[in-house]
This record gives C-alpha cells, structure tokens and sequence, in this order.
C-alpha cells in the first residue's frame, strides 16, 4: 500500500523522510547478528534469481506484503497454512510468491538459524524486488517478529470497488493517511487484474445498464475486445496500461489515471475525487517525485502494527508456528507427583 494542493516537497525533505524510524524498527538491525554473512544480501540474491526468469515477481511481491500488512500487521500471518487461515480468504487466493519467501527463508537459516523473521523477509525481498524493477533501493527497517494468529476471517481488505473516501477511512485505521494511500495503490503500475473484475466498468456500471462514463473511450473499446460480456476465458488486464511499462516501477499508472485510462474504480477514482485529484497530477508529473515517496510509504506500510522485541517469534519455517518447546524433566516428574 498513499497538502492536497500541488505537492511542492523537496527530493531533499523526502530522501530526510526514508530514514524515519517506527518503533523498534531500525535499518540494519540484522548487522552482525549472523557473523560476518550479509543477510539482505542472500534474500537479495534468491530474490535476483527469480527475477531473472520472471519479472512479475515485483507485483506479487508487493500484493503479499499489502495483503499481510493490511490484516492484524506485518507479522507474516498470511503465511500461515492451515483450513481457515488468511490464504484461504477469497482476497488472497491469487497471492503467489510463498515460495520465493520459502527460499528465502531457508537461505537465512543456513547461515544462521532463528535469527531472521519471515516477516521481516517479505520486506527485504518486495523492497529488492521494486528495485530491480526501475524503482528506489530504498532502506528496509528490521526487527520485526512473526505472529502466531492467521484467521481467514479477519481479512477485510479493501474492494476494487471502493470509493476514495471509504478508501481513505480504510487507511487511516492502520495509521496510513490519504497521500499513503495514493502512493500504495501506486503498486498498481505493475499490477494485473483479470476481466471479472472490471465487467461492471464495460457493460452495467453501478447496474445502469451502461459502461461507466468516465473511462475513456479508446480505452473501453479495448477492454471489451479483451473481455467479452460473456466471458469464456478470464484475461489479464493491466493496470498501467503505458506502452511497455507494465513491468517497470515508474509514474506511469498516474499519467494513466489522469488521462482517465485507470483500470479500477478506485484508480480512476484516485484522479477524478477532488481529495484525491492533486495528488494524482503531483506524481504524474515528476517520475522520480513518486519513486522516493513510494519507498517512504513502503516503509510506513512495513511498520503497520508490528511485532517487536518479546512479542510473537522467529519462525523455522515461514508456513507454520513453532512447535511448543517440551517441558524440563523435572517440572514434568513433579507434575506427576501428588502432595
């Protein structure tokens, strides 16, 4: 995962902002605690590996680490397997990307066993993944531990649908105000969606019977091509539609959404809303605006409601609690003897 007039701030004031510090959280926190090995440097390297063979890893990289921030905080919960845990809720059937996390994960545990978090692996490897992408190599702050909770029940993540001012309450409730907002949808420049979702946009917008209005023509021409009324075969659509940008971390889905081309009702409406609208034009018009404020809002979005210090755990492995710790001996004997 986003002043509301032009936004005038300085590249100086924003590269200042990266080195914020939330809580516990700090940048190199995991600096001499696996000897003389580098740990962003493995996950960077597993991370390399993947990308190199397929690129879209960035966007399911940062949809895992929205979707797992955004549900009880960036513990790595929607790692979690189980019958009713948080990949089991309909937002997160299409997550992918757990086993480049699993690789990871046990990258680190060679080189030093119970020592990195899963939680904090998905911030690493999303941040290297956005930069091998064309955007910031921005600063991840460690320190976070993994959680024991992941109930299919507690995702409510926030619909395509939505409108920007339900959006931005949605927001606020994890400490992320409207400007966040606007920057984390900005994931959306390397983003899919699948035809299902944006039938209503092409043929009964709000069940008016019509296509929703404020699409621009050429582009709604395109998308009924691509998906049909009856839909035989779900396409992908992507949501920046910039000649040749689809893989690339850039401003290209504000210039998108400016010219009216945004893909979902809440892109569009990111450009339309008058909350919203200067935003929009303030990062369509400077590539590397947005590129540095994106990495600041990646790194509030990875301090949302964190584990720390005593709280939750290190992980063996990245889909599963550990196994409770058996009990001393002698507390067991005692147990048994009656008084």
């Amino acid at each position: 995962m986003n002043s509301f007039a032009v936004l005038t701030i300085g590249l100086g004031i924003i590269l200042l902002n990266l080195t914020t510090c939330y809580g516990a959280l700090q940048v190199g926190f995991y600096k001499g605690k696996c000897g003389t090995k580098d740990v962003e440097s493995i996950i960077r390297g597993v991370v390399e590996k993947r990308f190199e063979t397929d690129r879209s890893i960035v966007a399911a990289l940062l949809r895992m680490q929205f979707h797992d921030c955004f549900v009880s905080g960036c513990d790595a919960s929607l790692l979690l397997n189980g019958a009713s845990s948080e990949k089991t809720a309909p937002p997160n059937l299409s997550v992918r990307g757990y086993d480049i996390i699993d690789q990871a994960k046990a990258a680190v545990e060679e080189a030093c066993r119970g020592v990195v978090s899963c939680a904090d692996i998905i911030s690493i490897a999303t941040r290297d993944a956005v930069s091998m992408s064309g955007g910031m190599n921005y600063k991840v702050q460690t320190g976070r531990r993994d959680g024991f909770v992941s109930q299919a029940k507690n995702v409510n993540l926030p619909p395509p649908s939505i409108s920007v001012s339900d959006s931005i309450a949605a927001f606020a409730q994890k400490g992320l105000n409207k400007t966040d907002m606007v920057l984390l949808l900005g994931g959306h420049t390397v983003g899919i969606t699948h035809c299902s979702l944006i039938q209503n946009r092409l043929y009964n917008f709000r069940n008016s019977g019509k296509p929703d209005g404020t699409m621009e023509p050429s582009l709604a021409k395109n998308l009924k091509k691509l998906c049909p009324r009856q839909l035989k075969i779900d396409s992908q659509v992507n949501l920046d539609q910039t000649f040749n940008s689809s893989l690339v971390v850039d401003n290209g889905f504000y210039k998108q959404v400016k010219m009216r081309r945004g893909i979902l009702e809440i892109d569009q409406g990111l450009g339309l809303d008058p909350l919203t609208s200067s935003i929009v034009w303030s990062l369509a018009a400077d590539k590397s605006n947005f590129q540095a404020r994106f990495g600041a809002a990646m790194i509030k979005l990875g301090a949302v409601e964190v584990l720390t210090g005593n709280k939750g755990e290190i992980r063996k492995t990245c889909g599963a609690v550990n196994p409770p710790k058996p009990k001393p001996i002698s507390n067991l004997i005692s147990s048994l003897i009656k008084p």
